[in-house]
């Protein structure tokens, strides 16, 4: 049950608390590669030279991962920046269940393993084959094939979509070649047949998100399901072909279909089961609704097997999307954005098409809609529809218009923001687009302190993982790593560094010190945004950045 917070009677400020979220900005490890110092950023230097700040973390148990080796990402940063505690995430859930054996004894697995059994059919994989995990990691896939043929399953089909962007951009090979060899060893008894039958680039086929682009999932549908698209005799060949074609990394290369005979391995048909093991639910909702929608307007399926279907986690716990799934997530209660509608507190969230569900739904734990219909309103600014590099400053001014115009006219005591910039144009390894991002940004940051400061405000500037900071991939000693031609070889993926708290308080009253506190994660974000709402955050919440003169 929440109950309305607890007034402090210390922060009292006219205009409201803005939490300006950089997504994938954080503080470089290295001088090479680092965008964000790299970028002319006139108004962040400005905010680090005359305010309080403190470096947050932002990566691995400090957002609920199995080690602080795992790198953050936006789905638990934004659950911990609103939750105000740290829950086991998805990677950490999956491998326990994996281990402790509980998944093979859940209803679930049960149910879609009998399935092919019963009917002699194909038991299916669909996900993200790397060890990102941020999205999978390749050993719950080895541990679910293991098991399906200890169970007595006869044929297994992979639909493995190339990573470069949670891992090394063009690293695609370093996971199909020895999971291709693993799968063909498992297979050599002749009691079992395990192939790769079908795969793409992450960012092109599949793994849309917020219904950005529903052509990604079509193809995805097409590719894995239909088996309809360019054949090639191996993932190892239509890997090589496909980068000399077209000089993609990883994450961009077009989708393939593995055919012997002249036909493909592995489409998927009537009486199949289906496991789509991504655990992060950003990017499972769609390919979801096209395997389990009765009716579905966004693409013509042409056919729609019937399946047994099942996510590795439960991607949605308000609609209950998928309807079956292997993993419970975690049980995320009482998080900021409640407990301030339970408190009065009149809320506005905003950010592109490509983070709106992360100021809203991850937010607020996991959690479709709104707590108060009347105290709240969500803006989506919709992404085009191109390459990021091509337009590395997004929307950010188009975000910034619109509060701007919300704080001026005083309805709000609670605004966030998202500015995606850091993270989707980091994702390309395109540097000087990253650079460009960073100072468009930056524009916008100092159009925020202009208003803020008319209104008697406050804004916390933070981020949610880091990305922009580590742009080129080093070696132990340090060194850039270099392709070839000496160019030093793009990061795609997010840093493990930590992520600033800066606050930005022009009517500051020493109501606390202006020493910040230090060695905290990004969960003391939501006690943090409550101290200056001028309540006291639940004893249970983690430690906010202030302390109270």
């Amino acid at each position: 049950m929440v109950e309305p917070l607890k007034k402090n009677g210390i922060i009292e400020r006219k205009g409201p608390v803005v939490l300006v979220i950089m997504d994938g900005v954080g503080f470089g490890k290295y001088k090479e590669g680092d965008a964000v110092a790299s970028a002319v950023t006139k108004n962040l230097d400005k905010f680090y030279e005359s305010c309080p700040w403190t470096k947050l973390k932002a990566h691995g148990t400090a957002v609920g991962l199995p080690s602080d080796a795992d790198m953050g990402n936006s789905e638990v940063g934004h659950n911990a920046m609103g939750c105000g505690r740290v829950f086991s995430q998805g990677a950490k859930l999956v491998a326990q269940s994996i281990e402790e054996g509980k998944m093979f004894e859940g209803e679930t697995w049960k149910k879609l393993v009998k399935n092919v059994k019963d009917n002699g059919s194909t038991l299916h994989f669909i996900g993200l084959l790397s060890d990102g995990n941020v999205h999978s990691h390749i050993n719950n896939l080895k541990a679910m094939v293991v098991e399906a043929k200890k169970e007595g399953v006869k044929k297994v089909r992979v639909h493995a979509l190339l990573d470069g962007r949670d891992v090394g951009e063009m690293s695609a090979l370093d996971y199909f070649d020895p999971f291709a060899q693993f799968l063909a060893e498992l297979s050599s008894d002749g009691s079992f047949d395990a192939k790769i039958a079908s795969g793409g680039g992450r960012m092109v086929i599949t793994m849309d998100r917020y219904n950005a682009n529903w052509d990604m999932v079509k193809k995805g549908w097409e590719t894995h399901v239909l088996g309809e698209g360019r054949t090639f005799a191996s993932a190892h060949e239509a890997i090589e072909t496909l980068r000399k074609e077209t000089g993609a990394i990883d994450q961009d290369l077009p989708p393939f279909v593995i055919a012997e005979n002249g036909k493909p391995v592995g489409t998927i048909e009537d009486g199949d089961s289906v496991i789509l093991f991504n655990f992060r639910g950003d990017r499972a909702l769609e390919i979801t609704k096209a395997f389990e929608a009765k009716d579905l307007k966004e693409f013509d399926r042409k056919r729609v097997p019937n399946v047994e279907y099942a996510g590795m986690m439960e991607y949605d716990g308000d609609l209950h999307v998928p309807h079956q799934y292997l993993v419970s997530p975690p049980a995320i209660d009482r998080t900021l954005a409640e407990y301030l509608c339970k408190s009065g507190v009149r809320q506005f969230s905003i950010s592109e098409t490509q983070k709106f569900g992360h100021v809203t739904y991850f937010f607020n734990g996991n959690k479709s809609g709104k707590f108060d219909e009347n105290l709240e309103e969500y803006v989506e600014i919709p992404s085009d529809i191109v390459p990021f590099e091509e337009r590395p400053w997004m929307k950010c001014a188009d975000i910034t218009d619109r509060v701007i115009k919300e704080v001026e006219e005083g309805k709000w005591d609670f605004i966030k923001l998202n500015y995606p910039n850091g993270d989707m144009v980091g994702h390309t390894g395109v540097y000087e687009a990253v650079v460009c991002s960073m100072e468009a940004m930056d524009l916008q940051l100092g159009r925020l302190r202009n208003a803020i400061e008319k209104a008697g405000g406050v804004m916390i500037i933070t981020a949610d993982h880091g990305n922009a900071d580590d742009m080129y991939e080093h070696g132990k000693d340090g060194s850039v790593k270099t392709k070839a031609n000496g160019d030093p070889k793009a990061k795609t993926s997010h840093s493990l560094n930590p992520v600033p708290c800066i606050i930005y308080d022009p009517e500051y009253k020493e109501e606390y010190s202006k020493t910040l506190n230090e060695g905290l994660g990004i969960s003391s974000i939501a006690a943090t945004c409550m101290n200056f709402l001028g309540f006291d955050a639940p004893v249970d919440y983690d430690k906010s950045v202030i302390n109270f003169n």
